[in-house]
């Protein structure tokens, strides 16, 4: 094999994981194309509203990450601590909690966690994350019983929303 060959070979092996690379980072146009939440004023929202497939608008955090409820809580009390809070890390805001134009601002506030700071609630539901959600659009924590209840993402009025989420999820 010439030299020159050689080269144009190992150039053309070169450019295909480079080129896939590239169309890759252009993005898939996936679910994980959510805007994070906004406020009227255009600034971020602790809360916002998004649209997730098969459970239409649910809540989501100023990343667009999806958020839950936890049906153990009672009231504005967190019933998830320790290795549940990892598994399910409490929405936390610094200074007031703030909604997207698209919700209640009368429905938003804190609770007081067991370690005196404080977890944002929406229509008095705790709000969580679930770590398994990997980007924005997941919702593999959807309907998933573990940690002594069971797990739900909220529609617009801070209910709980039925339905099937993006995957199964780890369980606990």
């Amino acid at each position: 094999m010439r030299h020159g060959t050689r080269i144009g070979v190992l150039a053309a092996t070169a450019a295909v994981p480079l080129t896939a690379l590239a169309i890759s980072a252009c993005g898939g146009g996936g679910s994980g194309a959510t805007a994070p939440p906004t406020t009227a004023s255009g600034k971020a929202a602790t809360v916002g509203l998004a649209n997730e497939g098969n459970l239409g608008k649910i809540l989501v955090d100023s990343q667009g990450r999806s958020l839950y409820l936890f049906q153990k809580d009672m009231g504005t009390t967190s019933e998830c601590a320790g290795a549940c809070a990892a598994a399910w890390p409490p929405l936390r805001a610094t200074g007031k909690p703030v909604v997207a134009t698209s919700l209640s601002a009368s429905k938003i506030g804190t609770t007081a966690r067991s370690d005196g700071k404080p977890q944002v609630t929406y229509n008095g539901h705790p709000l969580y994350l679930y770590s398994a959600d990997q980007k924005p659009g997941d919702t593999n924590g959807q309907g998933l019983n573990a940690f002594g209840g069971a797990w739900f993402a909220l529609s617009a009025r801070g209910n709980m929303v039925s339905g099937q989420g993006s995957g199964s999820g780890l369980g606990y």
